[in-house]
């Protein structure tokens, strides 16, 4: 048995691109995540880009995704290669072809004169007791 699953969480370091190839419309996203490790008492931390595309029903709710959002993307590693057009070698790129997408930006806050607002139905009449 086989599994290519990934899991990664981290911001979109652009907003999303629509494209079309071959009458089929897909969504890249480009997401950045961050680990970082201690050397001679210092803090090193390292960036990666990843680049994610998704298809179908799911590219729309991606487009829709803005810079900065915190996300996680579940999908299956995959790889293709070409020759540079630069160096004139053949180079293998890496991407995400996404089967979910989890939005993970906490809810805006609410201003506290809304919020009154928005709570003046919720009151709970009080029991009368006899006394």
């Amino acid at each position: 048995m086989y599994q290519n699953k990934v899991t990664l969480i981290g911001f979109l370091g652009s907003n999303p691109e629509v494209r079309t190839n071959d009458n089929r419309s897909f969504t890249t996203l480009s997401l950045a995540t961050k680990s970082s490790y201690k050397k001679d008492d210092q803090y090193i931390s390292h960036t990666e880009w990843h680049r994610s595309v998704v298809f179908g029903m799911l590219s729309e709710f991606a487009k829709t995704l803005t810079k900065g959002a915190h996300i996680q993307v579940e999908g299956e590693l995959r790889s293709r290669e070409h020759i540079s057009k630069k160096t004139d070698s053949k180079q293998r790129v890496w991407k995400i072809r996404v089967a979910s997408i989890l939005k993970l930006d906490r809810a805006e806050k609410v201003a506290p004169e809304d919020q009154e607002k928005n709570h003046e139905h919720d009151e709970v009449p009080q029991e009368e007791t006899a006394a």
